[in-house]
């Protein structure tokens, strides 16, 4: 295994962004809540090493995409960023550490999140956790790094909304031991919410990442059509957990999470107010953010509940 950089512990914890790691963490809690409300005797061993994978893979696209864009000059040219949300971790641009260093941080965490989710579907003897966690690491990598650079292409809102889900199935995976459906149905909306996060978030960034041929979501719609597929994304988010509750196939309990749908209409309305300032939607960010950790957190505790 590759050694780690002489940095300091602090910038280390820096580069890997941990105030938005916390995405996975509910992540993981909607999963392992599926698995308690299908009458699963949950392990918290497992729980415990499935949380601890998946706030690794998070470390390490975060970290990845800090070198890529470092590679790219899409955070070196960028002045209208919003820190700490947009813009990258602005660690190399300050000189706090290198891309040569970031490199070596992100492949140890790479190497880390797939030897232990190796270990860990071959002591389960659990054939899905291998395609889930291969499918994850992919797109881990695809999503920063060429030759797909998803980000860049217009298709890093959908490759993260597919890494969130894959979080909210593989959680489950573990305890069940087997896939189902409801960790699938479950997760859908969550990972909507988080894509509208990212596209959010790429808004400030879009001129810097237009500079440099980053052809994100925000660069190919600009704002005012941003903010429409932004609404629609919450809007078909909170429908399905609404159709998922009429069928059956989450709980009643379940409608608590689906009130957060205003505050992601809150988030449309401001982006589409502030379409042509982006330095001025770090409220909108921030109501992006709590919308989806929100509505994460209630859905996870809602099932967790069902299953007593």
């Amino acid at each position: 295994m590759p050694a780690l950089p002489d940095l300091r512990w602090k910038t280390l914890w820096q580069m890997t962004r941990p105030g938005f790691l916390t995405a996975s963490a509910i992540g993981v809690a909607i999963g392992l809540g599926t698995a308690r409300a299908s009458g699963v005797a949950l392990s918290p061993g497992l729980a415990a090493i499935t949380l601890v994978l998946a706030l690794v893979a998070h470390a390490a696209a975060n970290v990845l995409n800090d070198f890529a864009d470092a590679l790219s000059g899409a955070d070196d040219g960028n002045d209208t960023g919003i820190a700490p949300f947009t813009g990258g971790s602005r660690l190399i641009q300050t000189g706090a550490t290198t891309v040569a260093q970031t490199w070596r941080v992100a492949s140890v965490l790479l190497l880390v999140s797939a030897t232990g989710g190796a270990t860990l579907a071959a002591s389960l003897h659990a054939n899905g956790l291998w395609w889930i966690g291969a499918a994850g690491l992919v797109l881990v990598w695809a999503y920063s790094m060429p030759p797909l650079r998803l980000m860049g292409r217009g298709l890093g809102e959908l490759s993260v909304a597919m890494a969130w889900w894959l979080v909210v199935i593989g959680a489950d995976y573990v305890q069940r031991g087997s896939f189902s459906i409801l960790p699938a149905i479950a997760g859908a909306g969550y990972a909507l919410l988080i894509a509208n996060l990212l596209l959010v978030n790429g808004l400030p960034d879009a001129a810097s990442d237009a500079r440099v041929d980053k052809r994100t979501l925000a660069v190919i719609l600009g704002p005012r059509r941003a903010a429409l597929l932004y609404a629609a994304l919450a809007l078909i988010a909170h429908g399905w957990v609404a159709i998922a509750i009429v069928r059956g196939v989450l709980p009643m309990v379940a409608a608590v999470a689906l009130p957060t749908l205003a505050l992601s209409l809150m988030g449309a309305a401001l982006i589409a107010r502030f379409a042509p300032a982006p330095q001025k939607l770090r409220p909108a960010i921030v109501v992006t953010l709590v919308a989806a950790q929100m509505h994460g957190l209630l859905l996870a505790m809602a099932l967790w509940s069902a299953g007593r």
